[in-house]
C-alpha cells in the first residue's frame, strides 16, 4: 500500500532543501529508486549506530547500577557498625580494657568512613568524566556525519563544534581538579586523557579545514601581482585590498565563529599541556604560534615563493616583498584579530607580534632552503676559483647585511604596538629575528663567523700598517672617552671600531650561546692580532737601540697606551647587558669557574688579561731601562767613598757625578711623562723610585762606608736633589724612598744614641720615625758612623 505524500507545510526546512536539491528535474525523478536505495542504506547505518549507542547507554546504566549497589552495601555495613558502637556505648563500662576497645573500634571506623567516602567521590568523579568524553564523542561524531554529507550546513557545524569543545573545556576543569585533589588516580585520568586525545585528532583537522575554507572563499591569500615587480619596494604600487575589513555579512560572522572555535581549542590544549607537564620543563610547549595567525601566513608563504624563485640573485626584493606584506597587514591585526583573542582568552598573544613573527619564520625557512645552500656550494666546491669563493663571500656579507636592516624593520613594527615585546620577555626572540636559521644550522654560524673575521682582518691589516694610524690621535677624531689625556695613537680607535662593528652584526641572533661563541670566534683573533702588532713595535724599539734612545721609549710609550686605552674601552664594552648575558647558564647564574674576574670581564676574559701582562711587562722593561743607565752613570759616586769623610764646610758642594745622573734620571722621566699617559706614568716612576731606593741603600748605606759628619751633610744635599726630581709628581717625594729616608734619618739623629750604646731600642727608633729598616740593618749604619771630637 502505498502512503500518501504529507503536505509540504509539515516537512522541515531541512527535508525541503533536501528535496529541492535532489528532485528538482524530471530526470531527478527517474534517479529516484537509486536515491531511494541510497537513503535506505544510510537509514540502516544511523540504525545500527543508534543500536550501538543503546547498547553502550545500557552498559553505562548497569556500570552505574553496579556502583550504585557496591556503595549502597557499604552504607548498610556502616549503618550496622553504628549501632553496635550505640549499643555498646549505652552499656556500663567495667573497666578500662573496654574504654581502649572502643577507641580502637572509633580509629578503624574513620578509616573504613574515609575510604567509602573515597570510594564514593571515585564512582561520582568517573561517572561525571565518562558523562562528559561520551558528550564529546558524540558530538565529535555528529560533526563527521554532517560533514559526509553532501551539503552541511555550516551554522549547525559550529553550533556543534561549539558544543563539544565547552564540554572539552569542563572535562578539562574536572580533571585538573582531580589532578590536585586525589594525585594517586593518575589511571583515571590517563584513561580519560586518552578517550580525549582521540577526540581532539578528529576536530582540531577538522576545524583547521574548515577555516581553510572559509579563508578561501574570502579571497585570501589577497593577489601579489601588483608586487611582483622588479622593484616590490616601490611606494607607488597599487593597493591591495584587505580581505579581513572587506568582509561582512554571514562572512564575517562565519570567519569570526570559525577564528573563536580554533582559538578555544588552542587554549584547551595548551591548559592541557600544563596540567600534563606540571613540574617538569613545559616552557618549550606553552608558548605555540596562533593557529590563526599560521593560517594567514601559510597561504600567503606559498603564494609569494613564487616570486621569490626569479629573486635568487637580488635577495634584496624578497626582503622588501616580505616587508612590504608584514607591514600592509599587521593593522588589521591589532584592528580586528586582536578583538577576538581577547575574546577567546587566549591570555599571552599579541596578533601583531604574531603575526610579524610567522612572517619571519616563512622567510627564514626559505632562506634555509634556498638562499645559503646555493653560497655554501660555491664555497666548499674545490672546482670554484678564487673569484667565484670570493663573490660568494661577498654576496653572504650582502646578505647579513639585508637580515640585520629586515630584523630592525620588523621589530620597529612589532614596537609600535606600545608594549614591551612578550616574545623577548619569554625568551622566543628567535620567533622576531630572520638570524633564527643558525638556530637550526650552528655550522652555518661558523662559516660566517669565518667571513666576517676574513673580511675584518683584511681591512685592520691595511690600517695597522700605515704609519699615520699610530699618530697620537685629537679627541675629536676618537671613539675613546679622554683618548688625548691617555694619548692613545689613531689605530686603537680602528681596532674598536673594527670590532664593535663585527660585533654588531650578531645581535640579532636570537640564541645566547651562538652570540657568544660568534663574539669569541670573532672578536678574540682581532684583539690578538692588534696585540701582537703592540708587541712587535715594542720589541722592533728594542732590538734598534735596547731603548736607550729617547725616540725608542717614545714608541714603547705610545704602544702602552694604545693598550691601555683599548683595554679600557674592551672593560665598558664588557658591563653592557648584551656580554653580561654571555655569562649566564640555562638557570640565570652567573658562571665563574672559581674566577670572579672571568665574570665582570665577559667573554674577553683572556684577552683583557694578556692587554695587561702587555702593559705590565713593557712597563717593568721602561723601569728597568732607566735604571740601568742611572746605575752606569753612579757607578763613580758610589766608588768614591772618600767624600763620606769630609769636613762640614767641604760638603756644602754637590757631587758632580751624582748631579749628571740626576739630570739623566729627569731627562728620561720627561720622556716618559711626555709619551706615556697618567696612569702608567705613575707606575713607571713609582717603581722606578723604588728601584733607586734600593740601588743607593744596597750600595752607600749598606756598603761599609764610614760617615762623618761632613759626609752626612753631602748625602743629605744630594739625596734633597733625588727629592726634588720625583717632587715634581708627589707632595712627599721621601715617601715613596723609604729604606733611603730611614738611613738618613738615622744617621742624622744617631749621636746621642750612639754616644751611649751601640744597640738603638724599639721605642727610639719608633719615636725618630725610623719604620722600614731592620735591626741588624740599623746596627750595621751606626756602627760605620763616625763623630769627630
Amino acid at each position: 500500500m502505498t502512503r500518501p505524500i504529507p503536505p509540504h507545510t509539515s516537512l522541515s526546512s531541512h527535508a525541503l532543501y533536501f528535496l529541492n536539491s535532489h528532485l528538482s528535474s524530471k530526470e531527478d525523478l527517474d534517479s529516484a529508486p537509486n536515491l531511494l536505495s541510497e537513503l535506505r542504506i544510510q537509514s540502516d547505518a544511523l540504525d545500527q549506530t543508534l543500536a550501538g549507542l543503546n547498547e553502550e547507554l545500557r552498559s553505562q546504566l548497569t556500570r552505574h547500577s553496579s556502583f550504585s549497589n557496591r556503595i549502597g552495601s557499604l552504607f548498610s555495613n556502616i549503618h550496622a557498625q553504628l549501632e553496635d558502637l550505640h549499643q555498646s556505648s549505652a552499656r556500663p563500662q567495667s573497666d578500662g580494657g573496654l574504654e581502649r576497645g572502643m577507641g580502637v573500634e572509633l580509629q578503624a571506623l574513620a578509616k573504613e568512613v574515609a575510604r567509602v567516602e573515597t570510594v564514593r567521590n571515585y564512582a561520582e568523579t568517573a561517572l561525571k568524566l565518562d558523562t562528559l568524553v561520551g558528550d564529546v564523542e558524540d558530538a565529535v561524531s555528529s560533526t563527521m556525519t554532517r560533514t559526509l554529507r553532501k551539503h552541511p550546513t555550516s551554522k549547525d557545524l559550529e553550533d556543534m563544534r561549539a558544543v563539544a569543545l565547552k564540554t572539552l573545556k569542563s572535562t578539562e576543569d574536572v580533571l585538573s581538579s582531580v589532578r590536585k585533589k586525589y594525585p594517586q588516580w593518575a589511571r583515571l585520568i590517563s584513561a580519560v586523557d586518552h578517550r580525549i586525545d582521540r577526540a581532539l585528532a578528529i576536530l582540531r583537522p577538522q576545524a583547521i579545514a574548515d577555516h581553510r575554507t572559509l579563508l578561501t572563499s574570502l579571497g585570501w591569500p589577497p593577489p601579489l601581482s601588483t608586487l611582483s615587480s622588479s622593484n616590490p619596494d616601490i611606494k607607488g604600487s597599487a593597493p591591495v585590498q584587505n580581505p579581513l575589513f572587506t568582509m561582512q555579512g554571514d562572512f564575517k560572522l562565519q570567519y569570526c565563529e570559525s577564528f573563536l572555535a580554533l582559538c578555544g581549542l588552542q587554549e584547551l590544549q595548551r591548559k592541557r599541556k600544563t596540567r600534563q607537564l606540571e613540574g617538569q620543563y613545559k616552557d618549550v610547549f606553552l608558548h605555540q604560534p596562533l593557529w590563526v595567525i599560521e593560517e594567514l601566513v601559510n597561504p600567503i608563504s606559498i603564494a609569494s615563493q613564487r616570486h621569490f624563485s626569479k629573486w635568487i640573485e637580488k635577495p634584496e626584493y624578497i626582503f622588501a616583498l616580505v616587508y612590504k606584506i608584514t607591514r600592509d597587514y599587521v593593522d588589521s591585526m591589532d584592528d580586528l584579530l586582536q578583538p577576538l583573542v581577547d575574546e577567546a582568552m587566549l591570555s599571552g598573544y599579541s596578533c601583531r607580534e604574531e603575526w610579524i613573527s610567522a612572517m619571519v619564520s616563512s622567510l627564514s625557512t626559505y632562506l634555509a632552503k634556498e638562499i645559503f645552500p646555493i653560497y655554501i656550494n660555491q664555497l666548499e666546491e674545490e672546482e670554484s676559483d678564487n673569484a667565484i669563493q670570493a663573490q660568494a663571500r661577498i654576496s653572504w656579507l650582502n646578505l647579513i647585511d639585508l637580515m640585520i636592516a629586515f630584523d630592525k624593520r620588523v621589530q620597529s613594527l612589532a614596537a609600535h604596538s606600545g608594549v614591551t615585546l612578550s616574545l623577548q620577555e619569554d625568551g622566543n626572540m628567535q620567533k622576531m629575528s630572520s638570524f633564527a636559521v643558525f638556530c637550526d644550522r650552528p655550522d652555518w654560524l661558523d662559516l660566517w663567523s669565518e667571513i666576517e673575521l676574513n673580511d675584518a682582518l683584511y681591512k685592520l691589516n691595511a690600517q695597522i700598517e700605515d704609519d699615520q694610524n699610530w699618530i697620537t690621535a685629537g679627541q675629536k677624531d676618537s671613539v675613546f672617552s679622554g683618548q688625548e689625556e691617555n694619548k692613545s695613537p689613531m689605530i686603537s680607535s680602528a681596532v674598536l671600531k673594527r670590532l664593535s662593528s663585527v660585533i654588531d652584526r650578531c645581535r640579532s641572533v636570537p640564541s645566547v650561546s651562538l652570540r657568544s661563541k660568534f663574539v669569541k670566534s670573532t672578536g678574540g683573533p682581532i684583539i690578538h692580532k692588534f696585540l701582537g702588532s703592540l708587541r712587535q713595535r715594542c720589541q722592533e724599539a728594542e732590538g734598534l737601540t735596547a731603548l736607550t734612545d729617547d725616540s725608542a721609549l717614545t714608541k714603547v710609550a705610545n704602544s702602552i697606551n694604545g693598550a691601555r686605552c683599548f683595554e679600557t674601552a674592551l672593560v665598558e664594552f664588557c658591563e653592557d647587558v648584551f656580554f653580561f648575558e654571555m655569562g649566564l647558564d640555562g638557570s640565570g647564574n652567573l658562571v665563574t669557574d672559581g674566577d670572579f674576574s672571568a665574570v665582570s670581564n665577559g667573554v674577553f676574559h683572556e684577552e683583557l688579561k694578556n692587554l695587561e701582562e702587555f702593559r705590565t711587562e713593557w712597563v717593568e722593561k721602561l723601569s728597568t731601562v732607566v735604571l740601568r743607565g742611572f746605575d752606569s752613570l753612579c757607578r763613580g759616586y758610589i766608588k768614591n767613598k772618600k767624600q763620606w769623610q769630609e769636613k762640614s764646610e767641604e760638603a756644602l758642594a754637590l757631587s758632580p757625578s751624582f748631579i749628571e745622573a740626576m739630570d739623566y734620571l729627569q731627562g728620561k722621566l720627561s720622556v716618559l711623562e711626555k709619551g706615556l699617559n697618567k696612569v702608567d706614568f705613575t707606575r713607571v716612576w713609582r717603581s722606578l723610585a723604588a728601584g733607586v731606593d734600593k740601588f743607593i741603600f744596597a750600595n752607600i748605606f749598606m756598603g761599609n762606608t764610614k760617615f762623618h759628619d761632613g759626609g752626612v751633610e753631602r748625602l743629605c744635599n744630594d739625596l734633597t736633589v733625588l727629592f726634588g726630581v720625583f717632587g715634581a709628581w708627589c707632595l712627599r717625594p721621601e715617601g715613596f724612598f723609604p729604606k733611603v729616608n730611614d738611613g738618613l734619618k738615622l744617621l742624622r739623629n744617631a749621636k746621642k744614641q750612639l754616644k751611649n750604646t751601640l744597640i738603638a731600642d724599639e721605642r727610639w727608633l719608633r719615636d725618630n720615625g725610623i719604620r722600614h729598616l731592620s735591626a741588624s740593618e740599623v746596627e750595621k749604619i751606626m756602627k760605620n758612623r763616625v763623630f769627630t771630637t
